[in-house]
């Protein structure tokens, strides 16, 4: 009989501690990852050199591989031409008409206005024989209309000797000064692409991934590189709606990496506001039909050693150590 007294305590107690364990939340469940950056292919070119390898570290400028400069360089070579080209249009705009211009004009006005006084003559001697009707009335109309387009051509080559004498308009040259500009800023935009032709970090990283050999073509916006960048990893975990109020921005939660003993202090970075359906591999317990909001937790330093890719728990009750 006492014995069953002095067990019933026990049996209680143990009952009460699996009650315990058995309230325990669920843990939120998710992957490690790191901040990635993807360098696409800025032209349809031939990967002429890869200088890194997937797994190196690279600082930022690092050169990572080179795309065939040969189509690109010919274009720009064309383009710096043209705007040469349109410079010196410019510089004979703004320098006006050339002394021997002038000179040409002069003749051609001279010579204008000797045409213009022959037909003129030509029409006076024509007239009292037309009056006494000794020519054709059809001759002397000839004769008139020669005499007024003579005199018309030497008003073209006065007014064309005038504007070489004048020069060009302002509005001319501000036309060819924007001609200069437009084709100086596709040079400038050619040369860009030129330059991006050599692909390079944009920031310090390692490279998890080069989906293209040497001699490959990829096509326009297709992956080159994919870059790991950041101090450390984060938790990307899954978080249950009806444990979405107990999490908020900036919070600190305990994140336990698969395989690893150590329990990292994590703060959460980013929480989607919109719920998405869980991964197959988050599903646990009643949650398995529910929606999930995707979060990130950031981890400190002291697990930029940790392989990405691989599984997380986080417990909201957990103690969390460096």
């Amino acid at each position: 009989m006492n014995g069953r007294i002095v067990m019933a305590p026990l049996v209680l107690g143990i009952a009460a501690m699996v009650a315990g364990c058995r309230q325990q939340p669920e843990p939120l469940l998710g992957t490690l990852e790191w901040d990635r950056i993807s360098l696409p292919a800025p032209a349809a070119e031939r990967i002429v050199a890869l200088e890194v390898r997937e797994g190196d570290q690279v600082r930022a400028g690092t050169r990572l591989l080179r795309l065939e400069p040969d189509r690109a360089r010919s274009q720009l070579q064309g383009l710096q031409a043209q705007a040469s080209q349109r410079e010196q249009a410019l510089q004979e705009l703004v320098n006006g008409a050339r002394r021997e211009q002038i000179a040409q004009a002069q003749a051609q006005l001279a010579a204008a206005q000797s045409q213009a006084r022959d037909a003129d003559a030509y029409y006076a001697r024509l007239q009292p024989l037309g009056r006494r009707q000794l020519v054709a009335a059809a001759d002397l109309d000839r004769a008139r209309a020669a005499a007024e387009e003579a005199r018309a051509q030497v008003r073209v080559a006065q007014q064309a000797l005038l504007e070489l004498r004048n020069g060009t308009r302002a509005e001319e040259i501000a036309q060819g000064e924007s001609a200069v500009r437009a084709a100086q800023a596709d040079a400038a935009v050619q040369a860009v692409n030129l330059e991006r032709l050599d692909i390079v970090a944009p920031r310090d990283g390692r490279i998890d991934s080069l989906p293209y050999k040497a001699g490959d073509q990829a096509p326009v916006g297709a992956t080159l590189a994919v870059l790991l960048v950041g101090q450390a990893p984060y938790a990307r975990i899954y978080v249950p709606a009806a444990a979405r109020q107990r999490i908020a921005i900036g919070q600190t939660l305990a994140v336990t990496v698969a395989g690893s003993d150590a329990v990292y202090r994590g703060r959460v970075r980013m929480i989607r506001s919109e719920p998405m359906f869980t991964p197959y591999y988050a599903l646990s317990g009643s949650d398995a039909e529910r929606l999930s909001y995707l979060a990130e937790v950031q981890l400190p330093a002291s697990a930029a050693r940790q392989p990405v890719g691989v599984p997380v728990q986080v417990r909201l009750t957990d103690a969390a150590r460096e």
